[in-house]
């Protein structure tokens, strides 16, 4: 027999608090045990998840004021707090299909996102990663390593060294004009103050996409004529035996094809599994085949990191009655007998 829950005045009360404060810690990046913590937390009632989707809800809407400058007047755009348009029918429809499905996905959700954030460690003299990682240096710039890439750090007081051995990195350089950031690879530098850039080290050449900034790039062993500077927006490919580098301005969306490797929140809203599959197609080694032609419309609505094939695999067995064989390279889709 169910236990009555305590509908008393307080104990409403304390659930609407720490839903409040799960909403707030959770913005901020759950440790492991706070994430132990929060899915006990929903599972001990049900009316804890409800509160905490009202919150939410809430959380997103002040988020809208962040478009407000008080430059542009001295009270916010009223469309920044105006309530959504009311929904179709056939959106009512939709949302009536998809909703006994969101309660039992939000613990899931939470967990594929926050569960699977990269891990942060403090500067090392080398640093591989099989997958994707962070790296936070002892200067406070931030590096990410695709996948295979290896670095090696060797900082000094006049400057910030950093080789790059294998593989592909993206670097967000600390500002500190007292001590110029490099990145060497192949004997090729690229030299940095404050700004961010790819820097990929391949078998013939070196490519280099600034994101924001500027950068020099130049071979001190058979110095350039003249070093190339880049601006974002700009990218660079240097011939390992070649005596300058092509240069070219890229479009947002070749920058996007460049740096799809990084991992990133994709956020979907009654979209077709079909289309949810080509994203992660697209950002991953593994490859999702949808084998059941039935489950190709079906409409996902859920947030993931782009990178969790594994966890969006494990919601779609929970949550969405989907079969699932695994090979070394695919992972295909039917329909639960």
């Amino acid at each position: 027999m169910a236990t009555p829950h305590d509908e008393t005045p307080s104990a409403l009360a304390a659930i609407d608090d720490a839903a409040a404060a799960w909403v707030a810690r959770r913005d901020r990046g759950l440790t492991p045990a706070q994430q132990d913590a929060f899915f006990q937390w929903l599972a001990a009632d049900p009316r804890h998840g409800e509160r905490l989707a009202r919150h939410q809800r809430g959380w997103s809407e002040l988020a809208h004021l962040a478009q407000w400058r008080p430059e542009h007047g001295t009270e916010p755009n009223a469309d920044l707090l105006a309530p959504p348009a009311r929904p179709s029918r056939r959106a009512k429809k939709i949302l009536f299909w998809i909703a006994p499905v969101s309660l039992a996905a939000a613990a899931c959700i939470a967990l594929l996102f926050l569960g699977s954030k990269p891990t942060i460690e403090p500067a090392a003299t080398a640093a591989r990663g099989s997958g994707y990682r962070q790296q936070v240096l002892d200067d406070g710039s931030l590096v990410e390593l695709n996948r295979g890439a290896q670095i090696i750090v060797g900082f000094t007081p006049g400057e910030r060294r950093v080789r790059l051995t294998q593989g592909e990195a993206l670097f967000t350089v600390a500002k500190n004009p007292a001590r110029p950031f490099i990145v060497e690879a192949a004997g090729i530098t690229v030299r940095a103050v404050g700004t961010a850039f790819n820097v990929r080290l391949g078998s013939s050449s070196v490519d280099v996409l600034v994101t924001e900034g500027r950068v020099q790039l130049d071979r001190p062993a058979a110095p350039l004529a003249a070093p190339a500077l880049l601006s974002a927006g700009e990218q660079a490919v240097m011939p390992l035996a070649g005596p300058a580098p092509a240069t070219a301005s890229l479009t947002s969306a070749e920058i996007d094809r460049v740096l799809v490797w990084q991992p990133k929140l994709l956020e979907f809203a009654a979209t077709p599994l079909a289309e949810v599959v080509a994203e992660f197609n697209r950002r991953n080694a593994v490859q999702i085949v949808v084998a059941d032609e039935a489950l190709r419309a079906l409409p996902i609505g859920a947030s993931f990191r782009s990178d969790n094939v594994d966890g969006f695999v494990r919601l779609l067995e929970a949550s969405f009655g989907v079969r699932v064989e695994r090979s070394s390279s695919t992972i295909a889709l039917h329909r639960a007998r």
